[in-house]
């Protein structure tokens, strides 16, 4: 099936009010399925040079990847091999080019696949997943789990979910990509129901606008996920915007089996 007809994708990224330069970069092809966002780190323009390498690379791995796989590869791993060739390629980069010495960023991917979704992050950038259950009821859920000392130190019961609000310690992430030669990337994968709308963020948005407003926006514009993303950029701005503030939308308006070719076929038969 034709994704474009399945999803609808919107993206929207913005320097804020603070900073002069935004070292977010995000990449979205409604075709192929997928969305993918970084925040880069590093001094003077390093982490956008790391997050522009980290959308790219990935968005052109993914495609090739895509176009050539078989019927029944196993799309998690195809994208954590495809983090992992970027990580290295970034890891390279910082070594050979000492202006960018230590460059890395955070990654969070989204891949759409035979009415599923496959969600692979590295960092504190999020994913969430707005649903609504039943007719006056809708949740939002954050799938990712940062990869931050905040995140650690809450699950070690060192701070409540309300201490962890005001600490100062928000941005220190435990996992980048393209630091370290090797990198531990966080895949899972879930239904995807026509209706979801899937948010993609930089922590530009999550530390200005809390999850209720980020649920009363989707819940009151998700029918127009432009103007929701404009509005939820907006929001981040209005109560400080002291980050690079980046987001992605995508609202399943259908179903998305994949097609089952006679390789699929077969490979299913003689599994009978």
């Amino acid at each position: 099936m034709d994704l474009r007809l399945a999803l609808e994708i919107v993206n929207l990224t913005d320097a804020g009010k603070v900073r002069s330069q935004n070292e977010d970069s995000i990449i979205t092809d409604n075709e192929a399925g997928f969305a993918i966002l970084a925040d880069g780190m590093g001094g003077y323009n390093a982490g956008e040079v790391a997050s522009g390498i980290a959308v790219t690379l990935l968005a052109d791995g993914l495609k090739k990847a895509l176009h050539a796989r078989l019927p029944e590869q196993d799309q998690c791993l195809l994208v954590k091999s495809e983090i992992e060739k970027t990580n290295g390629a970034i890891y390279q980069t910082a070594q050979s080019q000492p202006q960018l010495s230590g460059m890395g960023t955070t990654l969070v991917c989204a891949l759409f696949h035979d009415n599923r979704i496959i969600v692979a992050h590295v960092g504190d950038s999020r994913l969430y997943r707005y649903r609504q259950k039943g007719i006056e009821h809708a949740q939002l859920e954050q799938i990712t789990r940062d990869h931050s000392l905040l995140q650690e130190q809450i699950d070690s019961g060192m701070l409540s979910r309300e201490e962890a609000l005001l600490s100062s310690n928000k941005n220190l992430v435990t996992r980048a990509l393209g630091v370290d030669p090797t990198v531990n990337v966080e895949v899972q994968e879930h239904e995807a129901l026509p209706g979801d709308i899937y948010l993609l963020c930089s922590d530009g948005l999550n530390d200005m606008v809390d999850d209720e407003k980020i649920l009363l926006t989707l819940s009151v514009l998700g029918t127009n996920i432009k103007l929701a993303a404009q509005q939820l950029v907006q929001m981040a701005n209005d109560n400080g915007g002291r980050d690079n503030v980046s987001v992605i939308l995508v609202r399943v308006l259908r179903h998305f089996p994949a097609r089952r070719g006679f390789f699929a076929w077969l490979s299913a038969w003689l599994k009978k």
